[in-house]
């Protein structure tokens, strides 16, 4: 447990929110005109992806917000 504050987590807040923002974004703009003719069970499962795709790098952000460091800390 850290006893300093550090400026990586209020940072990160609001970095994440911002590019979860603009990835929404993209997806509302891009997306329909291509999928919009799919089948709507197809549509479903590229929303699902789509919608989980951005999980995938937030395990890094979230531990470079702890320790600083870009990944999983080599002990």
């Amino acid at each position: 447990m850290r006893e300093q504050p550090t400026w990586r987590i209020p940072f990160g807040i609001v970095g994440l929110l911002l590019a979860l923002t603009i990835y929404a974004l993209l997806i509302a703009r891009y997306a329909p005109p291509l999928i919009g003719g799919w089948p709507v069970l197809a549509q479903t499962v590229v929303y699902i992806v789509l919608g989980l795709l951005w999980l995938v790098p937030l395990r890094n952000f979230l531990i470079w917000m702890e320790t600083g460091r870009w990944g999983v800390p080599e002990d």
